[in-house]
């Protein structure tokens, strides 16, 4: 099985070919290509890990949709003054889903 460790939004995610990922919003369209940075790659029994190794080796990802995460509440409170403060906020997110792993 082959698998790779990618960095995506700032975070690394363990992914193979047919993953659907939701990661940070990229400023890429729907149904385009978009490469994700490898940091490790296993292949089988081999694992590579050295980056100029990982020079050669693209993570391709289609963009899937863009997406919104949960509604988070932000509640803002100051006892005795009368202050109050309500505020939400949603994540921009976009689903990628992994096409190919390789050179």
């Amino acid at each position: 099985m082959v698998y790779a460790i990618v960095r995506a939004g700032g975070r690394q995610e363990k992914v193979a070919v047919g993953d659907v990922l939701t990661i940070d919003r990229v400023p890429v369209a729907s149904g385009e290509t978009l490469q994700l940075q490898p940091l490790l790659l296993v292949d089988g029994e081999t694992v590579t890990h050295d980056a100029s190794a990982l020079a050669g080796v693209k993570v391709v990802a289609e963009v899937v949709e863009e997406a919104k995460g949960p509604k988070i509440t932000i509640l803002k409170y100051k006892n005795k003054t009368g202050y109050r403060k309500r505020q939400g906020h949603r994540q921009p997110l976009t689903r990628v889903k992994i096409t190919s792993i390789g050179e």
